[in-house]
């Protein structure tokens, strides 16, 4: 069985002052307060919320 790769993401911008689209990807990638990370499945569609915000999040590791 092969293993899924996997993206670390770590928020290190406040949703404050921010549009509610971006509050909301914030919170479907599990984050919703400062320097919390979440190990996620690295699919398209993670990557595609991480652009999205990658102005509040960066990229820990990728396995």
């Amino acid at each position: 069985m092969a293993t899924k790769k996997t993206v670390t993401v770590e928020q290190i911008g406040s949703p404050l002052r921010r549009r509610n689209d971006q509050r909301q990807t914030l919170i479907g990638l599990g984050l919703n307060k400062m320097h919390r990370t979440r190990t996620l499945e690295d699919t398209p569609s993670v990557r595609g919320m991480i652009a999205k915000v990658s102005h509040l999040v960066r990229v820990v590791d990728e396995a």
